[in-house]
């Protein structure tokens, strides 16, 4: 079974959700209570809703942006790799954390804290019921009964893990909860490193229930040594991570582009993926990729349509040149004589536009975002302002990770809505593994392991198919391995600059900025950079702040002041 089918229960438990005596009078129409779900059907079917969280969605398909899976506006658009884009008027909240200057009552932010709570609650409910059934004559055999529990352990450690690294004070729920309001001033990581301990010893290599979608013991240690690597604990983490890559065929092996493609998705590569599935809900595609629906072209002759957000930066498009070597530049010197496609250019210059493909590029930059008259997939060459919905507000480029085939769009999207796919987001994908055990080899002094690591994740990247423009490459494509790491520094800024170029707009962006102390450094030097082509984005200098999203002010308010907000917010 390639998709688990998402189910949304309406579930009541008193000592976790506070629910009034009075319900215990008489059954709420339309809803399942407990008596109903203790069984064994039951519990399976809560751990399944559990699951259904993790597109973002509880009902309906707008407005999941910033609980998207994939993290584009809160962990790239926040970052130097892309635009909100659309037009300035469109969803204005989205400009305030562009700019760094949210508020409390950001709805993408109460959309990220309400639906991770959700997905906890729902792990928790899972946990408790489980707990009645086995106290029952018609228990689950122990093993399923642990395993069902290593599962609901591993999503919540994963639900805490996107809320602490957005918010860093974050309550700590457990299915022993009791209180109305929890205090989120205590460190809740060893909360999730025991979850994913438990999810590692007690999962198998194999996907529970022969289902790829659900969490197996790869995962936990993928999840576990990334968690870690958080926390800085190398040592701990790089073990996790050797067992990971070990279970793989080598990365060198695995087409790059298979990541994104609705009909190689799960591969290999795929370690912890968001499954995806549209035309199972019977409406729109509740199912599926709604986080991204907003993140198309914009032009109502192309396959898909909507709705121009998601803009790749200038500085990112910019990071993919590469020197003679087939390197790239380390220290920051790809913005001289910056690459910025038609931008700038009159109505004949633009009527006359011809791609410079004399630019030495690394390929993957035309397999992660689009630029103008370069093959876009299958939708043919990239028209530039056509497909833009407002060039001044996103500039020139637009992404392509999130975008699927025009040959693929029939079955694959949502009925009604084409812009709702069915392509997976993956969590952690082998490459992503490499790289954070290349991080962990340099901070623990093993620098030529690094080496070897990062250099096997270029390797796969200079065997991408050059895009061509007709019968000639759309650039003077280059990729070469590096032939040393001179220094544990060096080491440093090539590992993190790899993670850019191998990952860029999946969003992981802005979250590696902040765990390794840089985020203030980069993001000055990024708004300097591209507040010149941009008038929104100039005179913006990140605090301390920055590094954290403001705690949503309702969420304050309901817990009476037990809650308290971040600094500086």
């Amino acid at each position: 079974m390639k998709k688990i089918n998402y189910i949304i229960f309406a579930i009541c438990i008193l000592a976790a959700t506070g629910c009034s005596k009075s319900f215990l009078d008489k059954n709420p129409q339309a809803e399942l209570i407990v008596p109903q779900l203790t069984t064994q059907e039951g519990v399976e079917a809560t751990l399944t809703g559990a699951y259904g969280l993790l597109n973002g969605n509880t009902n309906g398909t707008w407005g999941n942006y910033g609980a998207a899976p994939s993290q584009w506006l809160l962990g790239e658009v926040t970052s130097d790799n892309a635009h909100k884009g659309s037009e300035n008027g469109d969803q204005p909240n989205m400009n305030l954390l562009e700019r760094h200057s949210p508020t409390s009552t950001n709805d993408n932010l109460e959309n990220l804290w309400n639906r991770c709570f959700e997905g906890i609650q729902r792990c928790n409910n899972t946990l408790q019921i489980l707990a009645l059934v086995q106290a029952t004559g018609k228990k689950f055999p122990d093993a399923r009964a642990n395993e069902i529990i290593a599962e609901a352990r591993m999503l919540r450690a994963h639900y805490n893990f996107l809320l602490v690294r957005a918010f860093k004070n974050v309550p700590l729920i457990t299915e022993a909860t009791t209180e109305p309001a929890v205090d989120n001033m205590k460190d809740i990581y060893p909360a999730i490193v025991d979850d994913l301990k438990f999810a590692v010893a007690n999962l198998t290599p194999a996907s529970p229930k022969g289902q790829k979608g659900r969490v197996n013991q790869i995962a936990a240690k993928a999840y576990l040594g990334k968690v870690y690597l958080y926390q800085k604990n190398y040592l701990g983490a790089l073990p996790l991570f050797d067992d990971v890559i070990a279970s793989r065929p080598g990365i060198e092996s695995i087409p790059y582009a298979n990541n994104f493609d609705v009909n190689t998705e799960d591969g290999p590569e795929a370690i912890f993926a968001v499954q995806h599935s549209v035309g199972t809900d019977g409406s729109g595609g509740d199912n599926g990729n709604v986080g991204d629906m907003l993140n198309f072209p914009y032009n109502g002759s192309l396959p898909i349509s909507c709705c121009g957000f998601f803009q790749p930066s200038i500085d990112l498009a910019n990071s993919f040149k590469v020197n003679a070597n087939g390197l790239p530049y380390l220290d920051g010197s790809y913005i001289i004589n910056p690459y910025v496609s038609d931008r700038g250019l009159d109505s004949a210059g633009k009527a006359n536009y011809q791609v410079d493909k004399s630019i030495p590029f690394d390929p993957r930059i035309d397999y992660t975002l689009g630029r103008r008259g370069v093959p876009f997939l299958d939708w043919g060459d990239m028209a530039g302002d056509e497909w833009i919905r407002d060039f001044s507000n996103g500039g020139p480029f637009i992404a392509m990770k999130n975008v699927i085939k025009k040959k693929d769009i029939s079955g694959n999207t949502g009925p009604g809505n084409t812009n709702i796919s069915g392509l997976n987001v993956n969590i952690i994908r082998l490459a992503d593994v490499y790289l954070m055990a290349a991080e962990c080899e340099i901070e623990v002094g093993s620098v030529p392991k690094a080496l070897i690591l990062v250099n096997r994740v270029r390797d796969r990247a200079s065997k991408l198919p050059p895009i061509k423009i007709g019968a000639t490459d759309a650039a003077a494509y280059k990729v070469s391995p590096y032939l040393s790491f001179p220094d544990q520094t060096y080491a440093r800024n090539a590992v993190r600059f790899e993670r850019r170029l191998e990952l860029s707009l999946e969003g992981h962006r802005f979250y590696d900025l902040v765990r390794w102390g840089i985020v203030k450094q980069r993001l000055n030097d990024y708004f300097s950079f591209e507040g010149g082509f941009f008038n929104y984005l100039q005179g913006i200098v990140m605090e301390d702040r920055d590094a954290y999203f403001p705690i949503p002010q309702t969420q304050i308010d309901r817990s009476k002041g037990i809650l308290k907000q971040n600094p500086g917010y």
